[in-house]
């Protein structure tokens, strides 16, 4: 009989969690055992999400720290609170997946600028794997930590993966991305306050964004070169789903073909025949990608479409556990999106 997998969720009580929590109860191979959180310890789950009542753990009651012993721990913390408790698991030989922004990018000079606080572990920056598989297939296999990409990034080096891996490699990407408020996390703000977000779209983090950094750190590691990118984030009055539209100044007529040849047998990669939605990709890990050659002005335009949850974190998070433990890369993914 195959070993089950036991895994721990650090802050059970977000969106990213209650994502991965629904995907992992469907898997398998695959035990949860503990629930970590420090604001709702005590409460049992379903009282958190009630939509999580009469599932197998829905009486599971939230802990302040793991009661039992796992083999791998999904941090769907904040940035600091993983960089303080990713080095203590790996410790203890435990199995990270990261899904905050605290181990992405290489440099620890981002991190002051980007995120406010100074990098205690340069160290764990060079061990983490960056979490995108159709990147990072190999390093990801077999891995012990695993830094799970950013939402906008993971749309957005998807798009460009394909220009990057035969050489096209551009002085500068502009982006311009769309999400839905459920990339801000659970706790309530003001502005994506029902009647302040309601009929409401609006731009934010124009001037810097920490998403920036991981974007251009991946595309220097694929390439080997300096690229600067232009992004600019948009959030709009719906619960998840995100489109990223990347602009290439580059020749390339056959893009298409580029596009079907790099991802030809991926999984979750859609190359799709017309500007895709975000209705196709709800609930799933998928991508769909939609490459266009604008000949008049020598301009490549990508239009990839996630969701933010899915393809953009807790499902992206699920196939790489998959590839960490040696199981089918797909097994217990959403592969079919909830529609209407």
């Amino acid at each position: 009989m195959e070993q089950t997998l036991k895994v721990c969720i650090y802050g059970a009580t977000g969106y990213t969690a209650s994502e991965l929590i629904r995907a992992l109860l469907e898997h398998p191979k695959v035990e949860i055992v503990s629930l970590i959180s420090s604001s709702k310890a005590g409460s049992p789950l379903s009282e958190v999400f009630p939509h999580l009542a009469g599932t197998p753990i829905g009486d599971r009651v939230l802990e302040e720290s793991p009661s039992e012993n796992f083999d791998l721990a999904f941090l769907c913390l904040p940035h600091e609170a993983s960089l303080e408790i990713a080095p203590r698991l790996l410790d203890a030989r435990v199995r990270v997946i990261d899904l905050s922004g605290a181990f992405r990018i290489k440099d620890p000079q981002a991190y002051p600028e980007f995120y406010g606080f100074d990098h205690s572990r340069p160290d764990l920056l060079k061990e983490a794997v960056y979490g995108l598989p159709e990147l990072f297939r190999d390093q990801i296999r077999g891995a012990s930590f695993v830094a799970n990409p950013g939402c906008y990034p993971t749309a957005t080096l998807l798009a460009l993966y394909p220009f990057l891996k035969e050489g096209i490699v551009p002085d500068r990407v502009v982006v311009h991305a769309l999400s839905g408020v459920s990339g801000a996390g659970r706790k309530p703000k003001q502005h994506f306050h029902f009647p302040e977000m309601e009929d409401n779209f609006f731009c934010y983090s124009v001037e810097k964004h920490r998403h920036t950094p991981e974007m251009e750190d991946v595309i220097r590691r694929i390439s080997g070169k300096e690229v600067k990118v232009r992004f600019t984030p948009t959030v709009v009055p719906a619960p998840r789903g995100m489109i990223s539209t990347v602009y290439v100044q580059a020749r390339v007529p056959e893009v298409r073909d580029l596009f079907l040849e790099t991802y030809r047998g991926e999984r979750f990669i859609r190359v799709a025949n017309s500007p895709p939605m975000t209705r196709w990709v709800l609930g799933t890990n998928l991508c769909f990608l939609y490459p266009f050659y604008d000949k008049r002005t020598s301009t490549v335009v990508v239009v990839s479409v996630i969701d933010n949850l899915g393809k953009g974190a807790s499902l992206q998070a699920v196939q790489n556990m998959n590839l960490m433990a040696g199981f089918e890369e797909e097994l217990g993914i959403p592969n079919v999106s909830i529609f209407p």
